[in-house]
C-alpha cells in the first residue's frame, strides 16, 4: 500500500533524504575492518572475485577495453570493489555516505600508485544532479537493500548512464531461505556479519527488482543466482535466485 503525505502549501518544502542514517551508522561502526579478509566484511572479500569477473566479462569486449571505461561505484564503502576495478584499468569514481568508510578506502588506495580512482561523500541521487550522462558503467552491489527508495536510486543511476550504458546490481531475495541463510545463519549462527546488518523487510524479490528497473527505464538483460559452496568456502553463479542474486541492466540508446 502506498502512503501519500499531503503537505501544507504554506510550509517549507520537505527535505528528501536519499539515505538512511541508521544504515550508514551500521557500516560506520565497522569501517576499520573493510580490508580485513577475515573480519566483518569477510563475505564481501569472498564475493569480490566473482563480482569482478561477472562485471568485466560483460563490459570488456572487442570494441571497448577496461582503460576506456568510466565507472561509478554507488555505495562504495571501503573501496573493495572500486579499487579492484581501478586495478583492472578502469577510471573509477566511488560515492558513499559513510565518511569513515571513505577514509579507509582512500588510505588503502594511496598505497597503490597510478590508480585512476577518486572517492566522494555523496549518494546516487545527489551525484546525479551534477553528473548526468557521465558513465559507461554503474555498479550498485549489496546497496539497494539499504536505501530508502529503490526506484529513486535506480532512476538516479539511469540518469548518470550514457546511452547504452550498463548497470550492475546485486542484492538479497526476500524468501524464507534468504532469512535462514543471510540473517539467522550469517549473522547469528556463523557470525560472518554483525547482528542486524540486514533487515528482512528490505530484501528485494527478483520480480520487484525487474519492476523497479523498468520504472527507471532500464532493461534487464541478465540475472543470476549467487550460491555458496561451504566445502570450498567460495561463491559461484547458479540458477538459484532464492538467496543472493546479481544482474545487469542497460540504458536504451535513443
Amino acid at each position: 500500500m502506498l502512503a501519500i503525505c499531503l503537505a501544507d502549501p504554506h510550509s517549507a518544502p520537505m527535505e528528501i533524504t536519499h539515505f538512511d542514517p541508521e544504515e550508514i551508522e551500521k557500516f560506520e561502526a565497522m569501517a576499520d575492518e573493510w580490508w580485513s579478509p577475515t573480519g566483518k566484511f569477510k563475505p564481501l572479500h569472498q564475493l569480490n572475485p566473482l563480482r569482478l569477473d561477472y562485471i568485466f566479462e560483460r563490459i570488456v569486449d572487442g570494441t571497448m577495453e577496461a582503460d576506456d571505461l568510466s565507472i561509478l561505484d554507488v555505495g562504495c564503502g571501503g573501496g573493495l570493489l572500486a579499487e579492484n576495478m581501478a586495478l583492472r584499468g578502469a577510471c573509477v569514481t566511488g560515492v558513499d555516505r559513510s565518511e569513515k568508510a571513505l577514509a579507509v578506502a582512500q588510505a588503502h588506495a594511496d598505497r597503490s600508485a597510478g590508480l585512476n580512482l577518486t572517492y566522494h561523500c555523496s549518494d546516487a541521487e545527489t551525484w546525479a544532479q551534477t553528473y548526468a550522462v557521465s558513465y559507461d558503467v554503474i555498479t550498485c552491489l549489496e546497496v539497494l537493500e539499504h536505501v530508502p527508495d529503490v526506484v529513486r536510486t535506480l532512476q538516479a543511476c539511469q540518469t548518470m548512464l550514457k546511452p547504452g550504458g550498463k548497470l550492475f546490481f546485486a542484492t538479497l531475495n526476500r524468501t524464507p531461505k534468504s532469512y535462514l541463510h543471510a540473517i539467522l545463519g550469517a549473522e547469528y549462527l556463523l557470525g560472518w556479519l554483525p547482528k542486524k546488518t540486514h533487515r528482512y523487510d528490505q530484501f528485494i524479490r527478483p520480480s520487484e527488482m525487474v519492476y523497479a528497473l523498468r520504472q527507471a527505464d532500464l532493461q534487464v538483460v541478465d540475472m543470476q543466482g549467487v550460491s555458496y559452496d561451504f566445502l570450498q568456502g567460495t561463491f559461484f553463479l547458479s540458477q538459484d535466485l532464492s538467496v543472493n542474486y546479481l544482474g545487469m541492466a542497460i540504458k536504451a540508446i535513443d
